[in-house]
């Protein structure tokens, strides 16, 4: 197992199902969802849309999107913005894969700790 102060092990990529979805809670801080699509990649969001704060990680995964359960809106999971005529952007994570590990970056994940 790889030990970086810069990364965290939040566990295996298998935990995800594809085009599936799993939520991270960070102390004092934002839920983070981390995705899986069908081909594979996985990302991790703030697990709040930009409109009206849904739950992302219970949204539809599409291609490397998600859509919002709240309303509909479509989040581009590469890079946090709203798609479409949709206005908003939520923060991306960074995330690597090792050894078959999902790692997310520390700083990233503890942004919204206050």
């Amino acid at each position: 197992m790889m030990t970086d102060a810069k990364w965290i092990d939040i566990g295996p990529v298998e935990q995800l199902p594809a085009m599936g979805a799993r939520t991270l809670p960070v102390q004092g801080g934002q839920e983070i969802a981390i995705f899986r699509t069908a081909t594979g990649s996985i990302h991790a969001l703030a697990n709040k849309c930009p409109h009206k704060a849904g739950p992302l990680s219970q949204g539809i995964v599409h291609d490397t999107n998600v859509t919002c359960p709240l309303h509909n809106w479509r989040i581009s999971l590469l890079t946090g913005e709203a798609l479409g005529e949709d206005k908003g952007c939520v923060p991306v994570i960074p995330v690597k894969i090792d050894a078959g590990r999902i790692y997310i970056e520390r700083a990233a994940a503890l942004a919204g700790v206050v």
